[in-house]
Order: C-alpha cells, then sequence, then structure tokens
C-alpha cells in the first residue's frame, strides 16, 4: 500500500495532463490576452484595459448625493392630521427618506448585488444613528424573512422530486403548444392558488415549474422575451390573486381590523371577496394580455411540445415516495394556515413557524441535504432583510406616518373621485416602498378618518386601498413574487421597474371603473349623506 502511495506520489504527469497544461503559443497570445497565464491575486490585461463604469460610478454617487442631501437638508415641515395632531419629521425620519432613496436607486440600477445594497441599508442606519444597529441588524431575521426561506425551500423541495416537472408536464399536455396559452394557463394557475394559499408560497412552488416549462422553449442561457413575460407575469397575477381572499396575504385582515375599530363595522371573510373576485379576475386577464404585448414570444407555436411533454410526464413513471411525502407536508402547511383564518385557536401559530416546520421534516426524511441547503438563493433572502429593514426604519422614525399625513391632506378637499384615486394612488406607492401591510396601516387609519370629511363612504376607501396594496409592480422589493421571479436571471431590476410603470397605470385605469361604475352596480357604498 505505501509503495503505491510513493508512486501515486512520484508519478510523472501522463500526456493528457500535459496536453491541458498546454503554454499559449506567442501568436495565441496576442490573438487572445485574458488567455494569458497568472498568478493568484494578478490582474489580468483584459481587466487592465477594461474602460471605467462611468454609468455604474454616476449612479453610485446618484444614491449617495440624494442620502447626503436629504440628511443635512434644514427640518421639513411638520404634518398635520384632520383632528388637529401634528407629526414633526425628526433627524432619524428624515435619514431614513434619504437612505430609501439611496436603496431605491441601487436596487433599481443594480450597482452592486442586491443582497448587498440591503447590507448597506443596515450599516448606514448604524453609522449614522438613524436606528440603535441590533435593531436594524434584526430585521433581517424578521419572522416574514423566514416565512420567504420557508417558501423557497418548499419551491426546491418540488424541483428536487420533480413535482414541478410532473405538474409542468401535465398543464402543458392540456395547454397545447401555442405559447400565449401556455401564458395564460401559468397565470390561471398562479392566480387561482393564490386563493387558498399565501402569494409568497405560490410565487415559490411556481417558480421551479416554470424553470421546467422554459426548458421546453429553450436551452439557451440568454433571457427571452417568452421568458421575461413568463417570470415577471407570474409576479404580477400572483399579486392579482392574493388580493381576491384573505388567505392570499395578510393585508386584508389587517384592514379589517382597521376598519371595524374606526368605521365599527366587520367586514366577512365572503364579503371581501365579493367585491375583491371581478378586480382580481380582470387584472389577471389584463396582465396576460399586457404581457403578450410587451414581450411577444418569439414563436408562436412550440411544434410537437404537447407529444413530447405527453412522453416526458410518461417516463417519470408513477410518483416516488419523495414526492407523496412532499405532497402531504405541503398540503398540510396550507390546510394549517387557511384554517387559521376559520378557527380561533389556531389564530395564535405562527405562520412563519408553520412553514419552518416543512424545512425541518424535510431535512429529517432526507428529502434536502446540506448541499440544497447551501444551493438556498441567499442574494433573495437578504433582499427581503434589507427591505424589512428599510420599512421598519421608516415605520419607526416617524417617517412613513409623516409622508401618509402629508400626502392625504393634500386631498382633503379634492372631488370624492379624485379623493379615492389620490388615496388609492399612496398606497399603491407605499406598498412598493415597504411591506404592503406597513402600508395598509399607516395611510388606511387616516384615510378613513378623513374620508368622513369629503363625505365618502369608508368601503370605497377600504376596498380601493386593499387592491392595489397587493399589486407592487414597481420595485423587487415590493412583493416576494417579484423577488422570486428575478432569480430567474431573465430580467434585471430596472427592466421589471421599466415593465412595472404602465402595468401600474393600468391598474389605476381598472381601479377607475370599478370605483365609477362597477362597485356601485354591486351594492358598495361610495358617498356618504349629506
Amino acid at each position: 500500500m505505501f509503495a503505491g502511495i510513493r508512486d501515486f506520489v512520484h508519478k510523472k504527469p501522463s500526456d493528457t495532463s500535459r496536453k491541458e497544461k498546454k503554454p499559449v503559443s506567442g501568436a495565441d497570445s496576442r490573438a487572445h490576452p485574458e488567455s494569458l497565464p497568472e498568478k493568484p491575486g494578478e490582474i489580468t490585461l483584459a481587466e487592465r484595459r477594461a474602460p471605467l463604469d462611468l454609468r455604474r460610478i454616476a449612479l453610485i454617487a446618484l444614491g449617495l448625493a440624494l442620502f447626503t442631501g436629504v440628511f443635512l437638508s434644514p427640518s421639513w415641515p411638520d404634518a398635520t392630521d384632520p383632528v388637529g395632531d401634528v407629526f414633526a419629521l425628526s433627524r432619524e425620519g428624515k435619514a431614513a427618506i434619504g437612505l430609501f432613496l439611496l436603496a431605491a436607486v441601487w436596487w433599481v440600477f443594480e450597482v452592486v448585488p442586491i443582497g448587498v445594497t440591503s447590507i448597506a441599508i443596515a450599516v448606514f442606519q448604524a453609522m449614522f444613528l438613524i436606528r440603535d444597529p441590533r435593531v436594524a441588524f434584526t430585521d433581517f431575521f424578521d419572522p416574514s424573512v423566514w416565512f420567504i426561506f420557508g417558501s423557497l425551500i418548499i419551491g426546491k423541495v418540488f424541483s428536487k422530486t420533480g413535482l414541478t416537472q410532473r405538474l409542468a408536464y401535465r398543464m402543458l399536455v392540456v395547454v397545447g403548444e401555442r405559447t400565449a396559452l401556455i401564458l395564460l394557463g401559468v397565470f390561471l394557475m398562479t392566480s387561482a392558488m393564490t386563493l387558498v394559499m399565501a402569494h409568497t408560497a405560490v410565487a415559490a412552488a411556481m417558480y421551479p415549474l416554470l424553470r421546467a416549462i422554459y426548458t421546453m422553449y429553450s436551452h439557451s442561457t440568454t433571457p427571452t422575451r417568452f421568458g421575461k413575460g413568463l417570470f415577471i407575469g407570474m409576479a404580477f397575477v400572483a399579486g392579482a390573486g392574493s388580493i381576491i381572499t384573505l388567505l392570499g396575504a395578510a393585508r386584508g385582515a389587517v384592514g379589517i381590523a382597521f376598519f371595524k375599530d374606526i368605521v365599527g363595522r366587520e367586514i366577512t371573510f365572503f364579503e371581501y371577496s365579493y367585491y375583491m373576485f371581478p378586480v382580481g379576475v380582470a387584472m389577471t386577464v389584463l396582465l396576460w394580455g399586457y404581457m403578450l404585448l410587451v414581450y411577444r414570444p418569439e414563436k408562436a407555436h412550440i411544434p410537437g411540445l404537447r407529444e413530447r411533454a405527453h412522453a416526458l410526464y410518461s417516463r417519470l413513471g408513477p410518483m416516488k415516495r419523495g414526492e407523496w411525502t412532499a405532497v402531504v407536508l405541503v398540503a398540510g402547511v396550507i390546510v394549517f394556515l387557511s384554517l387559521r383564518s376559520f378557527v380561533p385557536a389556531l389564530a395564535p401559530f405562527n405562520k412563519s413557524a408553520i412553514i419552518l416546520t416543512t424545512t425541518i421534516l424535510f431535512f429529517l426524511f432526507r428529502i434536502l441535504n446540506l448541499k440544497d441547503l447551501e444551493e438556498i438563493p441567499w442574494n433573495i433572502i437578504l433582499l427581503f432583510g434589507g427591505a424589512m429593514s428599510i420599512g421598519f426604519c421608516l415605520w419607526q422614525t416617524g417617517a412613513a406616518r409623516w409622508l401618509a399625513v402629508q400626502f392625504i391632506m393634500l386631498l382633503e378637499n379634492a372631488n370624492w373621485f379624485i379623493f379615492v384615486l389620490g388615496i388609492a394612488a399612496f398606497v399603491l406607492l407605499m406598498t412598493n416602498l415597504i411591506m404592503n401591510v406597513a402600508a395598509i396601516a399607516i395611510s388606511l387609519p387616516v384615510a378613513l378618518v378623513i374620508a368622513q370629511y369629503v363625505h365618502v363612504a369608508p368601503e370605497v376607501v377600504f376596498w380601493a386601498s386593499l387592491a392595489v396594496a397587493g399589486m407592487p409592480f414597481l420595485f423587487l422589493v415590493g412583493a416576494a413574487p417579484n423577488a422570486i421571479a428575478y432569480e430567474s436571471g431573465q430580467f434585471k431590476s430596472g427592466e421589471f421597474f421599466k415593465v412595472g410603470a404602465p402595468a401600474s397605470v393600468l391598474l389605476m385605469a381598472v381601479l377607475a371603473v370599478f370605483i365609477a361604475f362597477i362597485w356601485p352596480m354591486m351594492g358598495m357604498p361610495v358617498l356618504l349623506p349629506q
């Protein structure tokens, strides 16, 4: 044995190894300077010749200038609400607004990885004494971030066990070879799933399924129009579907609590869905049309797709033990999370703890291993950690409430229709900047109070606010499905913003139609008797 080891240590390189280490000739090295041998840590010739990225430098400077300008600016005027309460903007609140402007520029244009921008949010809070560092960094481990982590783990399990391929192939057999119908099938499935489970979990489950579908369309790593429409559309539709029932997201329950507190009337589960269902369905269909318009697929048909999908589905054979285990565990979590809305005894159980239970069980049953854990997209986890940190920063420093009062008071003397649309526009803006639950928490109470002064019924303010709060189409940090879709690599955050801006205008146009015509016909009160 020792002789064998000695022979291995002193073994001469084989012909194959010598071929692999063949030096580059002079002519070849001149033609391909990047292939020159280099020492560890040495900067290559190609890197030395790379020009400065002036656009990136300018955008980094813009973000820093916005923060510095707001941070060093003189005190801003106080905000006064309808009952006479005064809200002063503190030094910390002003700094929080400046920090968000910096983060928005860096996030949209990706001057550094989006996760690194999130880290900068906490660092700036600590270095400029905006908030206690312990609080700023602890937000990165907020239960909502852990819920996203658990959702991504579920998506990983679906992909690894083959469930996503099974679902993808079955759907493709049903919808056929037309790419427009494939998009419609994906969007309808996404929207339908959000009726009974959180839109974050839906996006995490759909993501690997979309990856499987996309491989049937293209094997290239280069982004395509179909890929952009597929993943961005999924994120948008997950938000549209999530407004229909109280199970799609927590924002509905929070809004109902505020409504009962201020107005004195409780909105039931079915009453909530009665007015939200047509909005969610209309937006799902319109977003499908919008994606086809903006990102028309390169191929109208994929010849032979149905037969290929059927053959691949048949090749998978019957469901295996790992697939059944994953289905049972995930179905159990969905049922448990859904029952929390109906069974008071289950309400105290935290949703993040519930979904993380499946994470533990996946490893206990050896469905996942350490390598799978290392492959989790931590860039996305950091993104939402930073979103939670800046959201809580705006909230706790009073900056968010100051902004809400200042904006909504501008609408105090406006026409009722402009007032309701203005409230909705503000909520839409805020839900793109901070958590949608927080956006509802800071804007809805103020809006409901002011509504009485302009003789607007609180119901129309409530439903208009909740409708737009579920559809943040501008920034990746607006909702977890946005960030999950970003992991596909099909689009940049700036491109997401570019396509999201017209989608937001479309949402406001649809909402205007519902406020003026459809909701009143359905029996929703719009104006109070004078």
